[in-house]
């Protein structure tokens, strides 16, 4: 076993570049730019699950891009978070700049903190909700990974003026196979139904916009099973709003609609108040005929 001192000069004074290697760097710049250096871009799978929301990527999963995540994944490399989460946060911006209008500051009328949760306020924060690895996953590496890139997007955003926290709330209700080497259909399959929002998470839900993010996109199973969670936590509690009265002489349909709750039959848009970012998607995704 590494000596903890080791891991400590690691995380401080890096071994190497994560994306090529050079010495004594997190990131070197060539590196950096391959993640950092174009725009984020919408991305779509082929084939797109159903109720899959809309995707921004900071940079096609390739070259330096794909050693680096792997490296802050499968080896450990925690300084990368840094990098990792100011690519994620720029994939935030552009799906909050897309998905709701204007930049990331101009906040429209939702439950947030300010509004005393009613709906009514002014201000909602943006609310990061990544996708859980398997447990035994994080018991291997130690860690997990896509929260802690998740957390270290949360600071940049926040840094640069825009309200934002992560909200851990999706659970794995029950075990799924390893998707390496699952195509598409398997990886639904896989996945259909596997995960869930927690009790306590429902709630805080309604305070802001919510992005579903993720280190990697490849078919889109795993967004689209976590966009389905969110959803259909977002109807229960419609459904308990209406059902205490709180949504007086609406059906369960009129609350749902008034709400902005879209989605809970698979269909999905923009008005729903849900979207998705990553720091990467497969190459194909960014090429795609959006026509």
């Amino acid at each position: 076993m590494r000596a903890w001192w080791q891991d400590l000069t690691d995380l401080v004074l890096p071994a190497e570049c994560g994306g090529c290697g050079r010495p004594r760097e997190v990131l070197c710049p060539e590196c950096r730019a391959a993640l950092m250096g174009a725009a984020p871009s919408r991305v779509r799978p082929a084939p797109e699950p159903v109720g899959l929301p809309e995707v921004h990527a900071a940079a096609p999963y390739e070259d330096a891009v794909r050693a680096a995540l792997l490296a802050h994944k499968e080896r450990g490399a925690l300084a990368l978070a840094e990098p990792l989460g100011t690519a994620l946060a720029g994939a935030v911006r552009a799906g909050l700049g897309e998905v709701w209008g204007g930049g990331a500051e101009d906040f429209p009328p939702g439950r947030g903190a300010s509004s005393g949760g009613d709906g009514r306020g002014p201000r909602g924060d943006v609310l990061l909700v990544p996708v859980p690895s398997a447990r035994r996953a994080v018991r291997a590496r130690g860690h997990d990974p896509a929260r802690r890139i998740a957390l270290s997007a949360a600071r940049v955003l926040r840094r640069a003026g825009t309200p934002a926290r992560v909200l851990a709330v999706l659970r794995q209700r029950r075990a799924v196979a390893d998707q390496a080497g699952l195509d598409s259909r398997q990886r639904l399959d896989n996945l259909a139904g596997a995960l869930e929002v927690a009790a306590g998470g429902v709630p805080l839900l309604g305070g802001g916009r919510v992005v579903l993010v993720d280190d990697l996109m490849t078919t889109g199973a795993s967004l689209a099973e976590a966009a389905r969670a969110v959803r259909a936590a977002r109807h229960r509690r419609v459904v308990s709003s209406a059902a205490d009265g709180k949504d007086a002489g609406l059906t369960v349909q009129e609350a749902v609609r008034m709400r902005g709750v879209k989605g809970m039959y698979g269909v999905h848009h923009a008005g729903e108040g849900l979207c998705a970012a990553v720091v990467a998607a497969s190459p194909d995704a960014f090429h795609i005929n959006r026509n």
